[in-house]
């Protein structure tokens, strides 16, 4: 049967007698992104095929699993090692509430490892049983391309498999990078410290990141010694300076040592652990050092050069608006785009993607108000223009709500931790153009107040919204007094 394919609302029509390909897609990467996109098309009629390198918890060349980096060695498991590290303060938190504990409360690393790693594996066969109930081939080995409609896989004997698709799609997400510095090699990254097997004492931690923030937090509640070193004034650069001094604030209240304005240039290991050296002339000394420097797009062994798809500086691949790459069979969605490098936005793009392409309806990835969340303990969660950004792209005046107070919870416990919310609004038409909130359940709240964001809610109907008493939510609807208000011509600089 002829397929039909739109793009920007023109029709291309497929010739009847056009070659017969092996497949409709092929998709290399089986993560958030190319599942989505595989499983999606197959409802639509397409012939779908997938190949993904066998499952380790830690990814390499030749290992890597159904399921990718969010579930098998990213989101999921890091949200569930936080989960764990919260009760640590949980457990300090409580005697204030009548609670009547042991001095010594041990914590049992190795049991929380095993009951990861069963989450792990059980979501992995979830993925592959998705994949399977929609009618997608699946293959277990490397794929490359080796033309603009075929795909090679090598699977695990070296056997090598060739097939032609229509269209291809690359989702082969990222990974994570290392200095160029001495020593590198005795540093581990976030793969390695999910799957640890014994946990240290003495962690470094080097990076300004989400994946370092949510390490240092959770390392720091399972009772590691904790240091963080980062290049920046404030950790979490891209985020509201506010908010990121809020957390800054809330990772040396729970004990953890910051080190701003630092770089290491030296590892060596000792008899006493690893001795890391600054450029500020610190000597350090860890059991382990993570490296949380960034990630790079998983691209280097899909032969992409060679079939002409261009690449950016970083290595990404580059696409036009609808994820369509500058050959127009191949296709590229997720991580390895490096566009905006969240799983709910590779599943967007994914989804727009077996729309445009199978489904008939061309859809573009919307990144407009897209929330983000960084779960440090507490978290930060954050939708729409920070206060930077509000008044760089200002066209008229921004005001500015804040609220900070002392969550019930806390003035039982004892903890000095303060929660801090934040709406920023054009002052021309009143629309709520930013909210932000570091504090318990900042996640859960702002996944709310982002629908609201994204409809175009104004200040005004914040207000006549009732609150839900007694609860940290309700301080976003009564922010009734302007913190401060921004005249459109200034447009302060910061270097934090």
């Amino acid at each position: 049967m002829a397929r039909k394919m739109l793009i920007d609302g023109e029709v291309s029509q497929t010739n009847a007698e056009e070659n017969h390909y092996d497949f409709d897609l092929f998709v290399i990467g089986a993560g958030s992104g190319g599942v989505r996109a595989a499983r999606f098309s197959a409802n639509y009629g397409a012939k779908v095929g997938i190949c993904e390198l066998p499952f380790n918890p830690i990814s390499s060349d030749v290992e890597g699993g159904i399921g990718g980096t969010c579930v098998l060695r990213g989101c999921v498991p890091k949200k569930i090692l936080v989960y764990a590290a919260t009760y640590g303060g949980e457990l300090e938190d409580s005697r204030n509430f009548g609670w009547e504990l042991n001095e010594k409360i041990d914590f049992n690393w190795k049991k929380l490892l095993h009951k990861k790693t069963e989450e792990i594996l059980r979501l992995n066969g979830i993925y592959k049983r998705l994949l399977t109930n929609a009618g997608v081939k699946i293959f277990e080995g490397a794929g490359k391309i080796v033309g603009p409609n075929e795909v090679e896989v090598t699977q695990l004997d070296g056997t090598k498999l060739s097939y032609t698709a229509k269209h291809v799609l690359i989702a082969t997400g990222s990974r994570a990078q290392r200095p160029d510095i001495p020593g590198q090699e005795l540093a581990i990254t976030s793969d390695e410290a999910l799957s640890l097997e014994e946990l240290p004492k003495r962690a470094l931690i080097v990076g300004g990141g989400y994946i370092s923030v949510e390490f240092a937090s959770i390392w720091r509640g399972m009772g590691l010694t904790v240091d963080l070193c980062f290049r920046k004034e404030l950790p979490l650069r891209g985020f509201d300076d506010e908010m990121r001094a809020v957390v800054a604030r809330n990772l040396e209240g729970r004990g953890i040592n910051l080190h701003p304005r630092t770089c290491l240039t030296q590892l060596v290991k000792t008899e006493d652990g690893i001795k890391v050296t600054t450029d500020q002339g610190e000597e350090l000394t860890a059991d382990v050092v993570l490296l949380a420097i960034g990630r790079a797009p998983n691209t280097k062994r899909l032969n992409l050069e060679a079939v002409g798809v261009e690449l950016d500086q970083a290595g990404a691949v580059k696409v036009d608006e609808y994820s369509r790459t500058n050959i127009p069979s191949i296709w590229a969605v997720g991580d390895v785009t490096n566009r905006m490098n969240l799983t709910p936005v590779a599943l967007m793009e994914a989804t727009c993607f077996a729309k445009t392409v199978f489904g008939g309806k061309p859809t573009k990835p919307d990144y407009k108000d897209v929330p983000v969340a960084v779960f440090s303990i507490p978290p930060l969660s954050v939708v729409g223009l920070s206060e930077e950004e509000a008044i760089d792209q200002a066209n008229g005046d921004i005001s500015v709500f804040t609220s900070t107070f002392n969550p019930m919870k806390n003035t039982i416990s004892g903890r000095q931790e303060k929660t801090v919310m934040k709406l920023v609004v054009d002052a021309g038409t009143d629309k709520v153009i930013g909210a932000s909130m570091c504090g318990p359940d900042a996640p859960e709240v702002i996944q709310g107040i982002a629908v609201a964001v994204k409809c175009g809610a104004t200040k005004e109907q914040f207000d006549s919204t009732v609150g839900i008493h007694p609860s940290a939510a309700e301080e976003f609807v009564t922010m009734r007094s302007v913190t401060r208000r921004i005249a459109a011509s200034s447009k302060p600089k910061t270097n934090l």
